[in-house]
C-alpha cells in the first residue's frame, strides 16, 4: 500500500503509526504474535512505531516493549532505516503501579537504558512521557535538550502536555511532536491539536480508538462512526482514524494492536477519504 510522504521536520505525517504498548501490558499476546503484528504494520507501510520504557508489567522488566520492537525490526526482511521509533522516558513502574520521575538525572539514565534496549546509537524521537509536578518542567525539558545536543536523541517530543507547556518547551529545544490523548470519547486535546497544526508540529493522538479494550466497541459506543463505515464499506475503526487524519495534516494516530489483522485494517485508514458531510456529522457528535 502506498502511504503519503508529507513530513513535519523529520516526522512523516498523513499516515497511521503503530502503538506497541498493548503487546507488553496485562493481557498481552505471546512474543511470536507480537512480532507478527509489528511485521504486519511494517508490511502495510507504517513507518512510525511508538513505544516507551515503562510499557511492561512492572519495574523488573522495564524496557520490555522497546526490546520487543527492536527484535521485530531486526527480524523484519525490510530495512529499518525508514522506520522512526519513538520512545519515552519519565514514567516509572514501582511494583505494577505507574509513577513519575522527571528529574534530569533520571531522564539521562532512562535514555541510556532505552538506547541499550533498542540497540541503537541514537533514538529517533525521544519524548517526555508526562510532566512530573514535583520537578520544574523546564528542568525536565532541559535534560532532553542536553541529550539531543549529545547526539543520543535526534528529535525531542512531549506527551500529555498543555499549550503553555509546549510553548515553554519550545523556548528550550525544538519540539518535533506532541503526543496527547485524543479519540471520539476524549476530545479535550482539540486545542493542542490545533496549536500543532498552526505551528507545524506533529500531533500523535494516543488511544485514538478510545483505549485498550475499547476499539472493538466503537460502533456501539459511537453509532455515527458505524453508519459512516457502512456507507464506505469499511470498519468503524478505519473511519475513526481517517476522521483524525482529516483534522490536520500534522496528525499521526498511533492505534494499539495485538493482532496483525487489526493493524493492517488501521493502516488502510490513510487511504480512506471522508467527504464533508461525513466529517461534519462526526465533528458534531
Amino acid at each position: 500500500m502506498s502511504m503519503p510522504s508529507r513530513r513535519i521536520g523529520a516526522v512523516r505525517v498523513g499516515a497511521v503509526g503503530l502503538g506497541a504498548m498493548p503487546m507488553s501490558l496485562a493481557g498481552r499476546p505471546d512474543e511470536a504474535r507480537s512480532l507478527r503484528t509489528i511485521h504486519a504494520a511494517l508490511d502495510a507501510g507504517v513507518t512510525l512505531i511508538d513505544t516507551a520504557d515503562a510499557y511492561c508489567l512492572g519495574e523488573s522488566e522495564m524496557g520490555h516493549n522497546e526490546r520487543l520492537v527492536a527484535k521485530a525490526l531486526t527480524s523484519w526482511p525490510g530495512g529499518r532505516d525508514g522506520v522512526l521509533v519513538a520512545t519515552k522516558g519519565g514514567h516509572t513502574r514501582p511494583g505494577r503501579e505507574w509513577g513519575l520521575d522527571g528529574r534530569p538525572e533520571y531522564l539521562r539514565r532512562a535514555c541510556e537504558a532505552s538506547l541499550r534496549a533498542l540497540g541503537v546509537e541514537a533514538i529517533g524521537l525521544y519524548q517526555l512521557h508526562r510532566p512530573d509536578p514535583k520537578v520544574p518542567f523546564a528542568e525536565s525539558v532541559g535534560a532532553l535538550a542536553e541529550l539531543r545536543a549529545a547526539g543520543k536523541v535526534r528529535l525531542v517530543g512531549l506527551s500529555n502536555v498543555s499549550i503553555d507547556q509546549i510553548e515553554q518547551a519550545r523556548r528550550i529545544v525544538e519540539v518535533a511532536s506532541v503526543q496527547n490523548e485524543f479519540s471520539p470519547r476524549f476530545r479535550r486535546s482539540e486545542g493542542e491539536l490545533a496549536w500543532c497544526a498552526a505551528h507545524r508540529v506533529a500531533f500523535l493522538p494516543w488511544s485514538p480508538l478510545g483505549g485498550i479494550g475499547r476499539g472493538g466497541m466503537l460502533g456501539q459506543r459511537h453509532p455515527a462512526f458505524a453508519e459512516v463505515a457502512g456507507r464506505h464499506g469499511v470498519s468503524p475503526q478505519q473511519v475513526v482514524l481517517a476522521w483524525e487524519l482529516a483534522k490536520a495534516p500534522v496528525v499521526i494516530p498511533i492505534p494499539g494492536a495485538r493482532r496483525p489483522e487489526t493493524i493492517a485494517d488501521s493502516a488502510a485508514a490513510a487511504t480512506l477519504r471522508l467527504d464533508d458531510d461525513d466529517l461534519d456529522r462526526l465533528d458534531a457528535l
